[in-house]
């Protein structure tokens, strides 16, 4: 969908017609993926999917080919099981392999070599995971095709680049393993990884960074360095950037040197960053001085307590694409501060490393898309049994429902778990598809007061304190066992420049407000009547503690470090079990919200 495009109002129930249109679709697509895929590996080799093998041999065959299309659909859904990780893995990490052999590859998942593989950022789970990524025909809808002049904050990087090797020890082609994000943005803008020698000194059409841009991997510099590009052009009609939280840590960089960039641009020098020395060279080409610009951006100034500076700095911005429901949500309120009211703030869509889930449905609503059509999404109604048989497909979801999505794809996903809960909105009226929203995830949960604590409990309890405390920039969450009884502990960053409150956190003045001190116990309250089977006498207090400005954009860049991965992807996760992310947090508390032994309110400054 084109930004100028306007979505139909979505549709509560199936017409008949409507029921027949999709149902005819999706069982379509399944049909063409399992003849796609029905030789690989993995679909081959794996025990998981001996039913379906067995039952075909059953029917005179020992293969998919030569089979009406009614009997592989049928087999499909009476023999393949709902699927994870755990099956997927041996296959994967061939291609992690010291050597990489074409013949222990080759038709892995999807026919051919991947053109990525996808790796997690590890928020949810312990370990990161590996997911092969195959080129496909490009998707019929671009929302950045008719964008106009794009500041895009696109990365390059990739933790490992696999050579895959032939028999004879020649390299066949390489693939690039790192972030997904890094890999779509390769696939859709033709950068082959091979290529890479001559892309660094290119400058794309699609974005006003050069090419070198994205290979910077420290988190700052990279966000800097984008932002120095694009304050050259006042031009810029779009902004693309995967999350509202680091489009906040831009805005923030921004304003830290505006001066130094400022000077850059008056001047045609480069500052001079050391993470930028390896592309240094490939950018000054790019970077002559322009005194005109830099004399239009110091009247602007840096921001003040307006909101729209940044539609003084680029007039003709309309359009800010941007991940911003579930836990980014949080960040929209600040990022809408500086975009002021009349800049579209838009999804770029639903996607995770293993798929592309959903395209944008409607620009104005950030939480709503229409699920694809190039891949087979099916519905596990999280109130019933978890096994394949529960399985709903699209054509008879009920709207208001909740469904962990699972999902069959061209990649080579077989019925695959994503953890994932969605809330069906209803139904696009011109061919049935399911329009969703995102709920939360399934797996971030743990025990408290006699119930069960979801990511949903967690962050919809601190957004309801925000009238109390003050407007979030960003949360995570602990389980904080530091007066000896565990409780939930609440980390956050706060919209100093907003609330008149914040001088009290901020200690710049003697501003008490009466109410923050009572957020925790705001909390308490809120969190027991989201779960009825929380015991409120077995639930004990929350703790609340602002942290310093800055402490989750330095979380980002130091799990950039620690796992090698690219800028533009750390995610914060909802529930923070990592000791180590913890200590690093808790020491940059700058205020903290809680409740004596005696239950008394106590506010303390660090």
């Amino acid at each position: 969908m084109s930004p100028s495009q306007d979505p139909r109002p979505i549709q509560h129930a199936l017409s008949p017609d409507l029921i027949s249109i999709l149902k005819n679709s999706v069982e379509a697509t399944l049909v063409a993926v399992i003849k796609q895929n029905k030789h690989t590996r993995y679909f081959s080799e794996s025990p998981v999917f001996a039913d379906f093998h067995s039952a075909l041999r059953n029917l005179g065959r020992g293969h998919a080919d030569g089979f009406s299309d009614d009997i592989l659909l049928d087999t499909f859904r009476s023999t393949i099981p709902l699927t994870s990780y755990e099956s997927y893995e041996p296959f994967a990490t061939k291609f992690l392999a010291e050597t990489c052999q074409e013949d222990d590859v080759r038709d892995m998942f999807s026919p051919g070599l991947p053109y990525y593989i996808a790796i997690t950022s590890s928020t949810s789970s312990p370990k990161p995971k590996s997911f092969c990524r195959y080129q496909h025909q490009r998707p019929k809808h671009d929302i950045l095709s008719d964008a106009g002049q794009t500041f895009w904050t696109f990365s390059l990087h990739y933790r490992q680049l696999i050579e895959v090797k032939n028999r004879d020890g020649d390299t066949v082609t390489a693939i690039p393993a790192g972030l997904g994000s890094s890999g779509m943005v390769r696939m859709r803008n033709g950068l082959d990884v091979v290529d890479d020698p001559l892309n660094i000194k290119l400058t794309g059409e699609w974005a006003t960074s050069p090419i070198a841009v994205g290979f910077i991997r420290e988190y700052r510099t990279f966000l800097l360095t984008h932002t120095l590009f694009a304050l050259t052009n006042n031009k810029i009609e779009t902004i693309c950037i995967l999350f509202t939280t680091s489009a906040v840590d831009m805005i923030r960089y921004m304003e830290e040197e505006w001066d130094t960039l400022l000077a850059s641009i008056e001047t045609g020098e480069l500052p001079p960053w050391d993470d930028i020395q390896h592309v240094r060279e490939y950018l000054q080409p790019h970077f002559p001085p322009r005194p005109e610009r830099a004399a239009e951006l110091r009247a602007i100034g840096k921001a003040t307590d307006q909101s729209g500076w940044l539609v003084e700095i680029w007039p003709m911005l309309n359009t800010i694409f941007s991940i911003g429901s579930g836990v980014f949500s949080v960040a929209v309120p600040k990022l809408r501060f500086y975009l002021g009211p009349d800049v579209r703030l838009c999804s770029l869509g639903f996607a995770t490393s293993e798929a592309y889930i959903a395209t944008v449905y409607d620009l104005s609503d950030l939480n709503l898309f229409k699920v694809t059509s190039q891949d087979i999404i099916e519905y596990l109604d999280v109130t019933v049994e978890e096994n394949a048989a529960s399985l709903v497909p699209p054509w008879l979801v009920e709207v208001g429902k909740h469904y962990e999505i699972v999902c069959t794809t061209r990649d080579g996903l077989w019925r695959y778990r994503f953890g994932d809960v969605i809330e069906v909105a209803g139904f696009d009226p011109t061919d049935g598809t399911p329009i969703i929203r995102y709920f939360e995830r399934r797996n971030v949960i743990t025990w408290m007061a006699g119930g069960l604590l979801t990511e949903k409990h967690i962050t919809a309890a601190i957004l309801a304190v925000q009238d109390t405390l003050a407007p979030i920039t960003e949360f995570t969450a602990i389980i904080d066992s530091h007066s000896g009884i565990p409780t939930l502990g609440y980390l956050l960053e706060v919209h100093g420049e907003l609330r008149a409150l914040f001088a009290m956190i901020l200690n710049t003045a003697n501003f008490k407000d009466p109410d923050a001190p009572k957020a925790p116990v705001k909390l308490h309250n809120e969190l027991c009547r989201l779960n009825e089977e929380f015991d409120p006498q077995r639930m004990q207090i929350p703790t609340i503690r602002v942290l310093k400005p800055g402490t989750f954009a330095e979380y980002r860049q130091w799990r950039i470090e620690v796992t090698n991965s690219g800028s533009g992807q750390a995610k914060v996760p909802v529930l923070l079990w990592d000791n180590v992310a913890q200590e690093r947090m808790l020491a940059r508390v700058q205020k903290e919200l809680g409740v004596d032994l005696n239950d008394e309110i106590v506010e303390g400054s660090l």
